[in-house]
């Protein structure tokens, strides 16, 4: 059975006093430990002070990205051992936002997938097209061949390391909306490309949607077959609104 996984994205947004918000906010709310699984994930900055709030939590925290080498000359970048040391459980690697504006290409989201397992540590490796790609129906190019381009590269262990999530990139900003049975739709799709690969694996990797999950939606999307938590962005910065959609998936 696939445990759900709610994480919460801060991106470049956060404090001193929202960590210690939520720290209050999950230290009053009880979860079964075996129930769901919650990741926080805030900039860099604030890991030490998250890792330190969340103590006696369900809570586990994640990074936004890291380097795919262990160290060296590479100023401003974040190794995954560097990670390790502050208790990082998840990292994030090919947001369609480090795609996008970062320029990682899929060589570099390979080289950090396998540093993070290298360490102990969960990729949660994005994927999704854009509203362009979307519209001249690409998506078996784009987002299958985003999976591939990581799945290719790594071990049958390794692989079992992975959690995946789906970014419709163009159901962001743009005012159209993905429906349950649309995300339930690409989900349904990667997990069938994951048998390609191993029947095993495609039964128990977890599948998570990162479009535009609130409390107003969470429930129907999570009962969908093959999505099994989100990657939450906006509502992951409002503790009340993050924890009513812990609650849908636990």
């Amino acid at each position: 059975m696939r445990i759900p996984l709610i994480a919460g994205n801060w991106k470049m947004n956060g404090s001193l006093a929202l960590i210690e918000d939520f720290g209050n906010a999950f230290s009053r709310t009880s979860f079964l430990s075996n129930a769901i699984d919650i990741a926080v994930i805030p900039p860099f900055l604030y890991l030490a002070n998250a890792d330190e709030a969340f103590e006696g939590t369900p809570v586990q925290i994640g990074a936004q990205t890291l380097y795919g080498e262990a160290s060296g000359a590479f100023t401003g970048a974040v190794s995954a051992s560097m990670l390790k040391e502050f208790g990082v459980h998840y990292v994030l690697v090919g947001h369609s936002e480090r795609r996008t504006l970062f320029k990682e290409d899929d060589a570099a989201i390979l080289a950090q997938a396998r540093a993070a397992i290298d360490e102990g540590i969960v990729p949660i490796l994005c994927v999704g097209e854009t509203l362009e790609e979307r519209d001249e129906n690409r998506f078996d190019d784009v987002v299958l061949g985003q999976l591939d381009a990581v799945m290719k590269g790594l071990s049958e262990e390794q692989r079992r390391q992975l959690v995946v999530a789906y970014e419709p990139v163009w159901a962001i900003g743009t005012g159209r909306t993905a429906t349950p049975e649309q995300a339930q739709e690409v989900h349904a799709s990667l997990r069938a490309r994951l048998r390609h690969y191993d029947e095993n694996l495609a039964d128990n990797m977890r599948l998570l949607y990162g479009g535009s999950m609130k409390p107003a939606n969470a429930q129907e999307l999570l009962s969908q077959a093959d999505i099994d938590g989100g990657l939450i962005g906006g509502a992951s910065l409002k503790p009340d609104d993050f924890i009513a959609i812990c609650h849908a998936a636990g």
